[in-house]
C-alpha cells in the first residue's frame, strides 16, 4: 500500500479530475477502507483544500471553491497544455495578463522534467499564433523570458548579449529588477553593473541570458515602479507617430476603453482629447473605431488618410453584402 503522503496526493489528483466521487468508488481506487478515506479527506482539509462530503447511501466527496486557491496536482498532459497556453498568453495585449503569465510559466518550467520541456518546445515550434488586436511586437523566445523572469525573482545577477538600436553588440552584466510588457514588447528593467546605472533592455534584442548564481541585495529604483521607468525612457525616444484626436465621449468612458495605451484630457462634459504614441497607425485607428463615438483626427495626416481608406473599404463591403442579399 502506498505511504500516506503518496496516497494523499493521489486522492487530491482524483478529486480534481471528477466533480463528484461516490465514497466507495473513491476508496476502491485508492485501495483503502472507508475509514482510512475519511482520515485522508480530513488531512486534505487541514492542508486547506475545501472538500465537501455528502452523507447517506450514495454519499461521496467533491472539491469546492475555497477562500484561497490551494496548490493543484496536474498530470503530464495538463502540464504541457498549461505551459503552451502560458507561452501564448505571454503575448496577450490584455493589461496584466502577459506579466502574470510569465511569472506562472517560470514556476512551471522550473520544476518541469526535461522530457516534458521537449514536448512543450515541439508543440510551440509547430504552432502558428493567431494575431488579434494591436500589431504584435517582435517575438521573444519563451525560454529567454523564463530565464530572465527567474533571475528577477531570485535576485540573481544576469549575463547576456545585447544589440543596441544602432546595431552595436555588447556583453552586459546586470542586476535584474522587473520584466515589463508595454505596447506588445517585453522590457527588462535592471541595474547595469558596467555603467553603474539603471537601464531598460528590450528582450527581442537580448540573447543567451545566463544566471551566474551570484545573489545581490535590492537597489532603489528611481521611479514609482518598473512600468513608469520604462515609459519615461520610451518618451525620450522619438517615435514614428504621435496621434491626437477629439472624441465625442466623456473622458472617463474613453479612459476606461484605452487604459494605459493613451492619455485622455477632458475638453467638456461630453468631449475629450485623446493622445497616443505608436509605431504603427493600425492600433490607434482600431482604438478610435472601437470607442463607439464620433471623433475628429487632429494628427498626424497619415492617420486621417488611413481612416478615410478604411471607411471607404468598409462602405464598399457593406454595399456589396447588401447587394448580394
Amino acid at each position: 500500500m502506498a505511504n500516506t503522503s503518496t496516497r494523499t496526493l493521489r486522492l487530491l489528483s482524483l478529486l480534481q479530475t471528477h466533480r463528484y466521487w461516490p465514497g466507495e468508488e473513491l476508496a476502491d481506487r485508492l485501495g483503502v477502507s472507508i475509514r482510512t478515506l475519511r482520515r485522508d479527506i480530513d488531512r486534505l482539509r487541514e492542508l486547506g483544500y475545501p472538500v465537501e462530503a455528502q452523507r447517506g447511501v450514495d454519499g461521496g466527496y467533491q472539491l469546492a471553491a475555497g477562500a484561497a486557491l490551494p496548490p493543484l496536482v496536474i498530470d503530464d498532459e495538463e502540464a504541457v497544455a498549461l505551459a503552451v497556453g502560458l507561452q501564448a498568453a505571454a503575448e496577450s495585449p490584455v493589461e496584466g495578463i502577459a506579466e502574470a503569465s510569465v511569472r506562472v510559466l517560470a514556476k512551471v518550467v522550473q520544476v518541469m522534467p526535461a522530457r516534458l520541456r521537449h514536448r512543450v518546445e515541439a508543440l510551440r515550434a509547430v504552432t502558428v499564433p493567431v494575431g488579434g488586436g494591436a500589431t504584435a511586437g517582435p517575438g521573444v523566445d519563451p525560454d529567454r523570458l523564463t530565464v530572465v523572469a527567474l533571475a528577477c525573482r531570485d535576485t540573481e545577477r544576469l549575463r547576456f548579449s545585447y544589440t543596441a538600436a544602432d546595431g552595436r553588440h555588447a556583453e552586459r552584466q546586470v542586476e535584474p529588477h522587473r520584466l515589463v510588457c508595454l505596447h506588445r514588447r517585453w522590457y527588462l528593467v535592471a541595474y547595469d553593473l558596467d555603467r553603474q546605472d539603471w537601464r531598460t533592455f528590450r528582450l527581442d534584442r537580448l540573447s543567451a541570458p545566463q544566471g551566474g548564481g551570484v545573489r545581490f541585495g535590492p537597489r532603489s529604483l528611481p521611479a514609482a515602479d518598473a512600468a513608469e521607468f520604462v515609459r519615461a525612457g520610451l518618451n525620450g525616444v522619438p517615435r514614428p507617430y504621435r496621434v491626437a484626436a477629439l472624441v465625442d465621449a466623456p473622458a472617463a468612458t474613453v479612459r476606461a476603453r484605452v487604459g494605459r495605451w493613451g492619455t485622455v484630457e477632458e475638453v467638456d462634459a461630453g468631449r475629450c482629447r485623446l493622445e497616443m504614441t505608436a509605431d504603427s497607425l493600425d492600433w490607434p485607428a482600431m482604438a478610435l473605431g472601437s470607442l463607439g463615438a464620433d471623433f475628429r483626427v487632429l494628427g498626424p495626416p497619415e492617420l486621417l488618410d488611413l481612416v478615410e481608406e478604411w471607411g471607404a473599404r468598409f462602405t464598399r463591403a457593406a454595399r456589396g453584402s447588401r447587394a448580394a442579399e
